[in-house]
Parts: structure tokens; C-alpha cells; sequence
């Protein structure tokens, strides 16, 4: 039985982000693990993070937000059923 794999859509940083994220991961891997990672190697981590790690933060803030519209539209509602005359 086969099965196709989908890839999770990579989410991408601005270039200066990016850079930002390769020099702060690079720093962290050096400094924790004393792991001397080449500019590839850390760009491919980052890779790694961005399409298996990332969209689960995503879809996370997503529902978070979700819910936190959900509850404001149902107290707006129950702040104009309040408001509604006999």
C-alpha cells in the first residue's frame, strides 16, 4: 500500500529575520551543546524547525485566537441582547 507523503507548508522569515534566527541558533548550539555548526548545517536545522515544529506553533495561535474571538463576539452578543427593548 502506498501512500503519497505531503509535506507541511515550510513558513518563511523575512530575510533579516531569517539571519536573526540563523545567528541566534548557531549562538545557542555553540554555547549549549558546544556544537560548531557550518552556516549550512544550521540553515538546514532551521529548515528542519520551520517545516515539522513551526506549524504546530501555528495552528496553536490559530485556535488560540479562535477562541478568544469566539468569547468576545459572545459577550458583544450578550451586551446587545442587553441592550434590545421590551
Amino acid at each position: 500500500m502506498s501512500r503519497s507523503k505531503t509535506k507541511a507548508p515550510i513558513l518563511t522569515l523575512a530575510p533579516e529575520q531569517e539571519r536573526q534566527a540563523l545567528d541566534t541558533l548557531k549562538r545557542f548550539l555553540e554555547d549549549r551543546f558546544e556544537l560548531e555548526l557550518g552556516s549550512f548545517e544550521v540553515a538546514e536545522v532551521l529548515e528542519l524547525f520551520s517545516r515539522e515544529v513551526a506549524p504546530h506553533y501555528y495552528n496553536r495561535a490559530i485556535a488560540d485566537v479562535q477562541l478568544h474571538l469566539k468569547e468576545r463576539f459572545e459577550s458583544i452578543e450578550s451586551d446587545l441582547w442587553a441592550l434590545e427593548k421590551s
